[in-house]
Parts: structure tokens; sequence; C-alpha cells
């Protein structure tokens, strides 16, 4: 039975080795292939290092020290042996020889379990070596901010693997000391510790690097939580690190005593010395601070901590980049010429589509073929016929998912249904009389209305939905695209993959666990396989180090697709500044290129003054490339990315008051406000479109979202991130007048449901088997104006096709409802339309003949309001047909 264990685990060894070295393997390849292998050797030597240095210096600490101790035990032992209390076997096995032995091996095994996990200290120590300053200092050790982000950090993880290996080295001699006078009882056993030499340097060398532990705890008070602001406070800096620094010399006192005993030989100084630091401990580190707090801070908070709160305002703007926020007012005004509003560019190209319906939309007429898939839409901008277009645009990526279960082989999976097949793209603002979409780019092959869109190499090998591994180029034709009741079939010609040969097939018949791969005959000499091709998993591969946006968009560039996304360099190290999550700074120092055919991967450094994004590129040399290197036709579409828009949004809620006397009273703080989506009530998302800002000579995109008070719906400011040339990257809040009520989303949304014309036909129109879908509510600023618009979706049962049925503009104390933006706008700014009541039927007057053809006209008139849409008019229709049946029928 033993024996077949035996084989069993040296087995499971084996098949743990294999795949292993096959994953390694077939990395390397996988790094080679996209042009960053150097990367991974750089992260593979940087853990290797980490891991061999602190492993190496905790062996030679461990084994020396548990050679010193086991002299004790040997000698001891041997002289049991000489007086016959030991047997021989004993007395051999304790013996220098095999004691070393013994400790050798042990050593060993502990410190490659202790280093199992400080490879991941590799950055940690990569960015200790190449560190970089950030010209500001902190407020209370006057230190530059990135000695927080790289030097402390690395100091900080020292100290706790030093601490740990003299806790574990003492514990073990103190056991070797147990066991050579084992006999002593228990009893005896810590004064026999007390007087050993080397317990006595080993807790002196512990109680020193307790100091040095103490001295990193007071740079970490500066991310203190205890005051009203995040970062040291007033009893931190008066209470706390005072008694920081007394606990540091008690320690480095108790370190030398600890020397001085072996002379002197005063076992009871030494406790009372540790009984001191105990004591101290509470007293500096729990009650003093206690008590400073409620008898002296809280009595005065603001006085006390008011300098504090500055500086907790001032580096927090700092770390999430709204120091450089642009303030104006917006002085609100109604009576802005109409002419000045219909005529502006900001409404020449006001989007409507929401990006929700218009998905299942695009879904509904462009997937061809179920195995296509729509997976997002995002929003751009193009210039065409000159003119700044922004539209919506998304991927036709294949989803095999969507393959019907017969259709799930191993040869369609792997080796013929490999790639998605080009884009749809409409403008943002305008809708067929259907209420769907017009197209720039359709269908398959890509169908595009102007030459700037042409594309001539739609196929996409890498996407968000390319989750599977594939092989091109093999004996099978890979499906292209459908063409009527036929396929069109296509050979992949481009540099990605990776080459197969019999090596490469057994690594990677090991890794995925796919015989097939090394014993399928479809393979030859061209055909090439690819894995991890998800553009979110290749971007993290290649930089972990870095933050990604959660929203890739694509481009179409130079006839080409490719992909763009957005990187963040991250910390959580920064003095003073409010944590959101689980950061506190933020920059968006990297765009980053993925070529949708070739699968390449381009780094471009879209912020040269971050000092982190500096230190990376001096730790992964020729990776970041500058960003006037990126081509032009790629780098016009770079935008303000919004997950980092967001953040800072949230953070300046409460930051915009810089005043520390209003913020901390919380006089003026913000909230992102609610709006309805469907009929869900959740937080407004930032939304891009296309302004004129006020001042400025010419459209373009911005990124923006507006602001209303905590406690009350009416909007307060909104703030408009910059897209566009040399404008990219600034950020401008507009601040509405205090005096003035400007509406917020969720007012006008209840605007929208007191107005009884607009609301009984939305009520109508759930009601008839389909379903009303709110789009979002755009705030739009124009002038000195605000406009608000929201697109109403038409979605039946059985269609699931969201059509664009209405549009509700308001301006001031007006809100309307009509068929196009165009009509809603001319309704409010055109001559007031008054609501004609039902005309009276002289029904007394009227012959039947007369009855019957007004019945048949009114028909008529109520089909062709139904077949509008127009659902208040159908039930005004219907009701007049009623009333003269009655008569006809004679019926009262």
């Amino acid at each position: 039975m033993n024996y077949k264990l035996k084989i069993i685990g040296i087995l499971l060894i084996v098949v743990a080795a294999v795949l292993m070295l096959a994953g390694f393997f077939t990395e390397i390849m996988w790094f080679d292939s996209e042009g960053y292998l150097n990367v991974f050797w750089t992260i593979l030597y940087s853990k290797w290092a980490v891991r061999l240095v602190s492993g190496a210096v905790f062996f030679a600490f461990l084994y020396i020290n548990l050679l010193f101790a086991g002299r004790s035990l040997s000698r001891v032992w041997s002289l049991k042996y000489r007086e016959g209390i030991v047997n021989d076997a004993i007395s051999r096995a304790l013996s220098g020889k095999w004691m070393k032995l013994f400790f050798f091996a042990f050593s060993a095994v502990i410190a490659f379990v202790f280093t199992a996990f400080t490879s991941s200290y590799w950055l940690t120590a990569q960015k200790f070596l190449h560190a970089e300053n950030f010209g500001i200092v902190d407020p209370v050790f006057k230190l530059d901010i990135g000695y927080y982000i790289f030097r402390l950090p690395f100091m900080q993880a020292v100290y706790e693997l030093a601490v740990s290996a003299v806790s574990i080295t003492l514990f073990f001699v103190a056991l070797l000391y147990i066991l050579t006078y084992v006999e002593e009882g228990p009893t005896r056993w810590l004064y026999i510790l007390a007087r050993e030499r080397q317990v006595a340097v080993l807790l002196a060398v512990f109680f020193a690097l307790k100091a040095y532990g103490y001295r990193l705890s007071m740079f970490n008070l500066l991310y203190s939580p205890r005051g009203v602001a995040f970062g040291a406070s007033y009893t931190d800096v008066h209470a706390v690190l005072p008694g920081l620094k007394i606990l540091m010399i008690i320690s480095i006192a108790l370190a030398v005593m600890l020397l001085i005993n072996l002379a002197v030989n005063r076992p009871r100084m030494l406790l009372w010395t540790l009984g001191i630091l105990v004591a101290a401990s509470v007293l500096l580190q729990g009650i003093y601070p206690a008590f400073i707090q409620q008898f002296q801070v809280t009595p005065n908070e603001f006085v006390k901590e008011e300098p504090y709160l500055k500086s907790n305002i001032e580096f927090t703007l700092k770390a999430y980049g709204l120091d450089r926020v642009e303030r104006k007012e917006f002085p609100v005004k109604e009576t802005v010429s109409p002419d000045v509003i219909m005529n502006s560019p900001t409404i020449k190209t006001l989007r409507l589509w929401d990006y929700r319906p218009l998905q299942q939309t695009y879904n509904q007429l462009q997937r061809i073929r179920y195995y296509y898939d729509f997976n997002q839409v995002d929003v751009d901008r193009y210039t065409i016929n000159g003119e700044l277009r922004q539209v919506m645009l998304a991927a036709r990526e294949l989803n095999q998912a969507r393959l019907e279960e017969r259709a799930k082989t191993w040869v369609n999976r792997r080796l013929q249904y490999t790639h998605g097949y080009g884009l749809v793209m409409s403008p943002v603002n305008t809708v067929t009389a259907e209420g769907l979409p017009n197209f720039f780019i359709k269908d398959i092959p890509p169908i595009s209305t102007d030459p700037a869109l042409k594309v001539d190499e739609p196929r996409i090998y890498f996407g968000e939905l390319t989750k599977d591994y594939v092989v091109v180029n093999s004996k099978t034709p890979e499906f292209d695209y459908p063409s009527g009741e036929a396929n069109v079939y296509n050979e992949y010609k481009g540099k990605g993959g990776i080459p197969l040969n019999i090596w490469s097939r057994l690594l990677f018949a090991i890794r995925f666990w796919d015989y097939k791969l090394l014993v399928s005959s479809n393979f030859d000499s061209n055909s090439k396989i690819m894995f991890d091709r998800d553009i979110k998993t290749m971007v993290a591969k290649i930089a972990p180090f870095l933050r990604f946006d959660k929203d890739p968009y694509m481009v179409v560039a130079k006839g080409r697709l490719y992909w763009m996304m957005d990187g963040y360099t991250t910390t959580d190290r920064y003095p003073y500044s409010e944590p959101i999550d689980d950061i506190n700074y933020i920059r968006n120092s990297v765009k980053v290129i993925i070529d949708a055919y070739n699968g390449t991967v381009d780094f471009y450094i879209a912020d040269n003054t971050d000092p982190i994004i500096k230190s990376y590129s001096a730790i992964f040399p020729g990776m970041f490339k500058p960003l006037d290197k990126m081509p032009k036709e790629l780098r016009d579409h770079i935008r303000y990315p919004e997950d980092m828009f967001l953040i800072q949004a949230r953070i300046y809620t409460l930051y915009h008051m810089e005043d520390t006397r209003v913020f901390y009273n919380k006089e003026d703080a913000w909230q992102i406000p609610d709006e309805i989506y469907g009929s869900e009530r959740s937080k407004m998302e930032p939304y891009y479109t296309i302004l004129q800002l006020p001042g400025e000579k010419k459209p373009e995109q911005v990124l923006m979202l507006p602001f209303t008070p905590s406690t009350i719906e009416n909007m307060r400011a909104w703030m408009a991130a910059r897209s566009d040339g040399e404008n990219y990257g600034k950020l401008v809040v507009y601040l509405f007048p205090k005096d003035k009520t400007v509406y917020g989303p969720m007012q006008i949304d209840a605007r929208i449901n007191q107005d009884s014309q607009i609301s009984q036909q939305l009520t109508l129109w759930d009601q008839r088997g389909s379903r009303v879908i709110r789009g979002n509510l755009l705030v739009i600023p124009i002038d000195s104006s605000i406009l608000y618009v929201r697109p109403i979706f038409i979605q039946g049962e059985q269609s699931q096709l969201p059509e664009l049925a209405r549009v509700v503009v308001a301006y001031g104390e007006h809100v309307v409802m009509e068929r196009s933006f165009e009509a809603a706008l001319s309704r409010i700014f055109g001559e007031p339309t008054v609501e004609k009541s039902a005309p009276t039927i002289p029904t007394e007057e009227m012959t039947a003949d007369e009855l019957i053809k007004r019945a048949a006209d009114t028909y008529d008139e109520a089909i062709k309001a139904q077949r509008a849409g127009d659902w208040a008019t159908y039930g005004q229709k219907i009701n007049q047909l009623g009333d003269l049946l009655k008569k006809l029928t004679g019926k009262p």
C-alpha cells in the first residue's frame, strides 16, 4: 500500500512539474510574439531576486543561530551519554556532523516556506531602486512625497521581513535551549533562557528593530483616519507622534540593556524595562491620545484641526489632479435669444441615442448571424465632410458561446470560427422615420458612407469576446463572413500568433489539456496558435503594475480597426489624500493601442509629469513611447477616460470646498445626482457630448456630469473634461448662481411626470404590448442657458427592437414632447401651441349618412394617430367614435 502511495505521489509531482514547465515556456512564447519578452524577464528576475536575497539572508541568519544554539545541545547530551543517561544512537544523532546537516536542511526548508510570499514585493523593490521625486513636501516631516510612495513601502517591507526572521529564529533557538535543559522543568526554562547570551542578543536585535518600527510608524501617521479628515490630525501630531518617539527611545534602551546585561547579569532590570515598554505602549498609544482627543480636540475641534484639514484638502486635490480645475461662473439666463440656441453648434450635434437601447438595436438590425455579438457601444468623434460628428459604434465580434450546441465541435471552435468581422457606426443625433439609427458603417462586408470611414481590414482576431484559443492557417479554412446562402472563407496574413511545430504543439497540448492539438492532422508549417487574445487580459499580462479603464473602445483609422484603452498609475500611499475605494492617487498616464487584426500592443505616455510612470519607464526601458509617436489618425481619438473622471467627480463633491470652515461644516457639499433610466432610479453616469463651451470658438468633445447639493435636488454646478487637441485633460467646473433655482435631473423627471399629456401618452404606451425606456437625461449648457433633453424609446414585447419614438425637451418652465428633437425645439421657441379640445359634433343637424361618414373619418384619424404612436390623439378619436356610434344606434 505504501509503495502504491509513493508511486502516486511521484506521478502527481511529475504531472505538476510538467504543467508548470509547459505554462512557463508557452508564456515565454506569448510575450515574445507580442514583443515584450524583456518585460517578462524583468518581472521574473525581479521576483526571484527578491526571493533569493531575502531567502539567503534568512537562511544564513537562522542556520548560524541554530549552529550556535546546537553546540550547547550537543555538549550537554554528550555529557549525558558519557554518564550513561542516553544511548549511543541519540549521541551520534546529536554529534556535530549530523546536527549541522540537519540544521542546514531545516533552515533551507524554513527559508523556502518563509520566502514563498516575498516575491510579491518585486515591484516595491524596483520602485525603491528607481525612485522619483514629486517636488512636493509633506507638512509634518518636510519630506518629498516620493519618499512615501517609493521608499517608505520598501523600508516597511524590509522591517516586517526582518522582524519575522528574528522572531522565527528566536523561537527555534529558544526551543533548542529548552530541549537542552528539558529535564530542568518548565519552571526553570524562563530563567535558563534569560541567562543565555544568544537569546539576549536576539532579543536585543528584536527591540532594535522594534525601535525602527516605531520610527516608520511616525511616517505612517500621515495616513491616519483619526481626525476630521484623512491624514495626521492634531492628536496624531501632538500625542501619538511624541509617544512614538518615547517608545523608540525605550526600545533602544531595552536593546542596549540586554547587551549590557550580558556582563552584569541582572535579569530583573530587563524585566522592569520590558514592563515599562508595555506600560508606555498602553499609555502613549491608547490612553494619552484618547485623553487629548476627548478633552482638548473635541471641545475646540475646528480650531485644533484647521491646519491639518487644510493639508488634507490641498493634498487630496493634488493627488487626484483636481488642483488644476478651472472654475467659472455660469450665469443662468432665460432671456437667451432662441436664434442663439437653435443655431448653436451644440444643438446640431446633440446626442439623442442612449448606448443601452442602441446596443439592443444594433444586435437586432446588424448582428447578421446569431453567432455575432455587439458587446458594447462606445462614443467617439470623427471629422466627416469637414464637420466634427459624434458617433456611436460597436465591434461585431464572434461569440462562440452563441454557436448552436451541435456546432460547438472542436474544429469549429478552434479552427474555423476564429474572428469577428467589422463594426457598425451611426451618428448620435439622427434617426430614421421608423425611429431607427442612420448608419455611417453597416453590413458585412462593411459599407461606409464616407471615405474617411472606409474599412480595408475588418477582421477582429483580438477583442473583448476573444476568450478562447484558436489556430489560424490550418488545413481547415477559416470562416470569414456569410454571403447569401454560402460562406466566404479566409486565410490569416497578419503578424499575430505563435507558429506551431511538434515542440510547441506538445507544450500547448499540455497547457490547455487538449490532446487534439498534438494528434490533429489539420496543422502545417504555416499554422499559428492565438491564445490570451482578450484585450483586457493582454494588457494586464504585459503591464500588471497598471490599472486599466473598464471601457476599451474601437477606432477606425487608416482603413484598419484598433482598440484604444486608458491605463492608470495609482497608489494608496499619497500623504494626507482622501482614499476612494483602495487608492488615493491616480493619473491617466498611459494610452494603449491594440491592433484588432495583428494583436500588436503599444503603450504611450499620456502624462509625462507623473513621477510613477517615470519610475516604470526606468524599470522597463523601451516599453513606453512618447505620445507624439502615436499616429495622428489615432491620436485624434484620444478621449478623457470615464473611470478616472468619475473618481475625480466623487472626490470633488466635497473637495470643491477649499475653505476649511465651509469644508468642516459641509455647508456646500454636493452629490452626483440620480436619474431615471427605464423605470429605475440610479446614479447619473458621466456622458460624452460635443459642446461649444462658454467662451470657446468651436465645438469639442467633452465628458460631463452635473452636481446637485447633497440635501436638495437643485443643480449646483457641472464639470466638463476636455478631450480635443491642446485642451486634452483640462477640467472645467461651471458654477450656477446660489440665488437662482436651476432644476436638477430628478426635478426635470418630476416635471415630465406631472405633465398630463406626456405622462398619459407614456402610460398608454406601457400598457399596449410595449415598454417605454427613458434614455439618458442630458443636461446641455448653451450660451448662458440650460437645456434638458431626454430621448424616449419604445420597445415592443415581441420584436425587442427599441425605437427612438419621442424626444422630451425642457427649457425654463416649458416641457414638451415631440417626435423629433427639432420639432420639440420649434415648439418651445416657436409660436406657442394651444391644445385644442375635441370639436363638438353637431349630431342633431346630421343625417344618418353624415353620421356614418363622420364616424369613418374619425376612425381613419384614430388609426393614423395609432400608427404615428400618438396615443393621446388616438384615445381622443376613439372617444369621439364612441359618441358617434351611440347616436347611430340611438343609445344614450
